[in-house]
């Protein structure tokens, strides 16, 4: 755990292969600030971010499924970030935030009123807002992050009769139907118990060939813990729930975003 008056940040190394088509390596550095140090980068990257931009894509935000329709797209975010439904783009309430905070995004309500990012604030509390926190933090060290278990598009994924709603055809109906039973973070997340941990997210690591219809496999699933880390007998049902996919655990507190991970080890027989 984080000494009081001390945090964790992350500086990314990012490293490339001269040969194929190989990814960009990442990984975490971890270093120590003091509380001006910590202060005065946070407010640095901060304001590095929230920018005047000419060009912003714009956004519906939908109450009932607890996410925005892309209404006109701008730049390239939209190649990696938002699902793809019946020929339309929905970002969740996370990709929304981060977007508004980086000046990327125009977001309306239904009766095309702008909506401020204090507006969408107050619709994030409690495991949501840690979840928020997470998502921009993986966002601004490059990677690729999406939801969890929920396909990014459904071009040529197979139908089956077990997840109709998730990959079955695009009809008007199923999409409704899966993005509310989906979108929604609030119903999602604000049921996670304390000493409870959970798959939130699958992260990719920066890749300009980057495609949903076909994004790989994911370099880690990313889980958020809730109070004590997780035991031996969680983290192999976890495990098993993520398809043996490496497991990346995430801890939020008072703001600070701490990662961590479970490794098998042996102790060496002694002669």
């Amino acid at each position: 755990m984080i000494s009081h008056g001390k945090r964790m940040t992350e500086a990314v190394d990012w490293e490339s292969s001269s040969g194929g088509e190989s990814e960009n390596e990442a990984y975490l550095q971890y270093i120590n600030y003091d509380d001006d140090n910590e202060e005065h980068h946070f407010k640095s990257w901060f304001t590095s971010k929230i920018q005047f931009r000419k060009d912003k894509s714009t956004a519906c935000w939908i109450d009932e499924i607890g996410m925005a329709q892309v209404v006109e797209n701008k730049g390239k975010m939209w190649r990696t970030m938002g699902i793809v439904r019946g020929g339309k783009i929905y970002y969740t309430i996370e990709e929304t935030l981060f977007l508004m905070e980086i000046g990327a995004l125009l977001l309306m309500d239904d009766n095309d009123t702008s909506l401020s990012i204090k507006d969408m604030y107050a619709k994030v509390s409690g495991c949501a807002w840690e979840l928020f926190e997470v998502y921009r933090h993986l966002k601004s060290l490059g990677y690729i992050v999406g939801r969890h278990g929920i396909a990014w598009s459904t071009k040529g994924v197979k139908s089956s009769s077990e997840s109709v709603s998730l990959q079955g055809s695009p009809q008007s109906s199923e999409v409704d139907v899966e993005l509310k039973d989906k979108g929604s973070i609030i119903g999602l997340f604000n049921d996670l118990h304390i000493n409870e941990a959970r798959a939130v997210f699958d992260v990719y690591l920066p890749n300009s060939r980057f495609r949903k219809s076909s994004p790989g496999n994911p370099r880690f699933v990313l889980c958020l813990t809730r109070g004590d880390p997780p035991s031996i007998a969680d983290v192999e049902v976890l495990e098993r729930q993520c398809g043996g996919f490496p497991l990346l655990f995430c801890h939020v507190e008072y703001g600070r975003v701490c990662y961590f991970s479970f490794e098998v080890a042996k102790l060496p027989i002694l002669p």
